[in-house]
């Protein structure tokens, strides 16, 4: 595939200009918050912004050091608190000038705080960059609460806010690639499930953020001889196997079978040159900027060790001074120990480590626990059809084998429980007892299993009657379907793929997938493809930079959690058909999260977590505190000091109120005919001296004069 375009460089490109188009040349402080800097860390490196003017990065939230000869260039999230901490600065004058840029859309009340102090504001704009590309076409929010918030029918209440703020992350991708794309949106038909207007809701939000944005800025979308672009949004109700087959490609096999610590930059950890005094722990990242990981994330598992193995025999044979010519080349373990003895290559090194040693141990987990006849069953349950693309039978004396079986996990016999039971359309809850029985699993895990029917699925169905299952959302051709024995276990397509193919082919179904706007022309979609796919040979055949930016865009997003096998999808599809499909969602799925967090929707809310739920964030106590005033010199030590002449006012200090002292009376009683009474009934503001020159001894004689009207118990003396 030609990667022409990437949404992690298009997003880096936003930031460097926007900081470039201030600075224009004149040095500037950076002031980012703590998402904002995750965010701006994710897709620029800090030397390509200190390159562009940047004197310094400092954190809102931390102290720093007043610094009015320059101008700041702040780059926050739309928050309360960020804006408290924004005024702290702006009360204090920390900063010459500030030129202020929000990662999104700040809301009414925010701008109406911020505008007493619009004066020290030299510029004001939106950057639309909140969200997080984890990969060229894979853009997430990182957002897992997203899933309890759609589902749980106890966050009712959260989801009209959260579905507004969803939008507009939705419309700023839109924006950052320059797409007002038509909006199509899944409705399933028969659904009975509460959750299934989600996307209907979701697609209207995201049609008004787009047109109010291109209200604000005519000249939205910039011009572009691509085809309008198309944006389809879809939950994770539209395929619920998906997240529990096993994937045997290499990206979606080690999320699911490895310890990947999904960060926003998903790392493994380990040992480099292990067994060698070398040895060192590292988390190693999966990244685009990997070429080894790129080159084969998508690539079937068996694909990508030939390809692996393949490329370090080449290498050997490029540099034959490395290798004994006895040495076995032909097992990832052989392969292995030779690299731990290349120390020159090192970063070629690494790389390879990494891969064939997540490699090995994903094949390792594939042979132990049985995931070949694991499979088998998964993609028979899962397309309806055996490998011989025929009605199978015996499906429940095949899975109840692998339920008895002891190299069989938990959590895979769960998977497959989960499976027979979307593959059934429901059994009685008997007989989810009995699968848990014989999975040796405690009854409490069929809240997992029932728990799908808030999906949309099921699960459960009554012991009497007979229910006609739902027709497949995309029936199968299997006329031309290819079979091959090798990839036998690897049969079942997710959704995602089927709607985008046939979206890009103008045939997808209006009635399940329809448009916010409706075209004018309800063949207007199919026309278009004709067109396209027409003209598509010479095009792949061109490498031309050029017809790369003129390949529509299409963006997928999937509320409630994609998968890596959906991932995937969109890269052939662009591939395939000649197109750029970015995928978009809420948080990445792997089958035991899915599992998980269905089985958390239907415990108690306050369980959950919810960030919604948690207090508020504040904004650090010291933005408020103030410097102490400056203290007066000291002399040195053993030098005299000189007592001022009598009348005169010490050194540095107010007059002593030596007429008022003057004009005092004893017999000035309860205070009617005091000479102290000030002309002025107003108390002195903090740090400026009192009226009349008083440095406060006058307040202390009133206090000595009280102190006489009282006897020892503290009573006031009658008159």
């Amino acid at each position: 595939m030609d990667n022409g375009i990437s949404i992690i460089k298009e997003q880096q490109k936003a930031i460097i200009d926007t900081v470039k188009n201030i600075t224009r040349g004149d040095w500037k402080v950076l002031v980012l918050d703590q998402q904002s800097k995750a965010l701006i860390d994710n897709a620029v490196k800090e030397d390509e912004i200190l390159n562009h003017n940047i004197a310094t990065i400092e954190l809102i939230e931390e102290r720093r050091e007043m610094n009015q000869t320059m101008d700041a260039i702040y780059i926050l999230s739309p928050l309360p608190h960020i804006v408290e901490c924004l005024l702290a600065d702006f009360e204090r004058r920390r900063y010459r000038k500030a030129f202020l840029v929000w990662i999104g859309v700040p809301s009414p009340d925010l701008n109406r705080r911020l505008q007493p102090a619009r004066q020290q504001i030299a510029g004001f704009e939106s950057l639309f960059i909140d969200f997080v590309p984890q990969e060229s076409h894979l853009i997430t929010f990182r957002d897992p609460w997203a899933f309890p918030i759609f589902y749980h029918p106890a966050c009712n209440d959260l989801v009209a806010t959260y579905m507004r703020e969803l939008a507009a992350k939705i419309a700023a991708i839109c924006i950052t690639l320059g797409e007002m794309p038509k909006i199509r949106f899944y409705s399933p038909k028969t659904a009975t499930h509460e959750a299934s207007v989600l996307c209907s809701h979701l697609a209207r939000f995201v049609q008004k953020e787009l047109d109010d944005f291109r209200e604000w800025d005519p000249n939205f979308p910039p011009q572009s001889s691509r085809p309008q672009g198309i944006l389809l949004i879809t939950d994770r109700t539209m395929d619920l196997m998906a997240p529990l087959l096993h994937e045997f490609t290499y990206q979606a096999m080690a999320h699911d079978l490895l310890p990947i610590k999904d960060s926003i930059r998903p790392t493994y950890h380990m040992t480099i040159n292990e067994g060698t005094p070398a040895a060192e722990e590292k988390d190693a990242e999966l990244s685009d900027k990997d070429k080894v990981w790129v080159e084969n994330r998508h690539r079937h598992m068996k694909d990508t060790i030939d390809k692996l193995m393949g490329d370090f025999q080449r290498f050997l044979d490029q540099n034959p001074n490395f290798t004994d010519k006895n040495q076995d080349t032909t097992s990832l373990n052989a392969i292995k120990d030779m690299l731990a003895g290349l120390p020159q290559f090192q970063e070629m090194k690494e790389a390879y480590s990494l891969h064939l040693t997540m490699a090995q141990e994903s094949m390792n987990i594939f042979q132990k626990h049985k995931l070949p006849d694991i499979a088998s069953v998964e993609q028979t349950m899962a397309t309806g059809l055996d490998e011989d693309l025929k009605k199978p039978k015996n499906v429940l004396d095949e899975v109840v084998r692998l339920l008895d079986d002891a190299d069989v996990t938990p959590m895979d016999r769960l998977r497959l429980i989960a499976t027979y039971v979307l593959y059934r359309d429901g059994v009685i809850f008997e007989d989810i007892k009995r699968l848990l029985a014989h999975s040796s699993l405690p009854p409490a895990e069929s809240g997992k299993i029932i728990n799908l029917e808030l999906l949309g699925a099921q699960p459960v169905r009554p012991l009497k009657g007979f229910r006609t299952p739902p027709p497949p959302l995309f029936p199968r051709n299997t006329k031309n379907i290819a079979q091959s024995e090798e990839y036998a276990l690897s049969r079942f397509e997710p959704a995602v793929k089927h709607m985008l193919e046939d979206a890009c082919r103008g045939v997808l179904d209006q009635t399940i997938f329809p448009y916010t706007i409706p075209p004018a022309d309800p063949n207007e979609e199919a026309l278009a493809a004709q067109g396209s796919l027409r003209s598509a040979a010479p095009r792949w055949a061109s490498a031309n930079r050029r017809q790369v930016e003129n390949r529509q865009r299409i963006i997928v997003f999937v509320a409630g959690g994609a998968t890596y096998s959906e991932s995937r999808a969109c890269y052939e599809v662009s591939e395939k058909l000649n197109k750029d499909v970015f995928l978009a969602t809420t948080h990445m799925l792997t089958p035991n999260l899915f599992l998980r967090q269905v089985g958390d929707l239907t415990v108690d809310r306050r369980r959950l977590d919810l960030p919604q739920d948690r207090p508020k964030p504040r904004a650090p106590a010291h933005i408020h505190e103030r410097p102490a005033p400056p203290q007066a010199p000291r002399p040195p030590p053993g030098a005299q000091q000189q007592r001022p002449p009598p009348g005169a006012a010490p050194p540095g200090g107010p007059r002593p109120p030596t007429k008022a002292l003057g004009a005092m009376t004893i017999s000035s009683g309860g205070g009617g005919g005091s000479s102290m009474t000030s002309s002025s009934s107003s108390r002195p503001q903090e740090g400026m001296p009192a009226a009349g020159g008083s440095d406060g001894k006058a307040g202390k004689l009133s206090k000595d004069k009280e102190k006489k009207k009282r006897n020892i118990f503290g009573i006031k003396k009658s008159h």
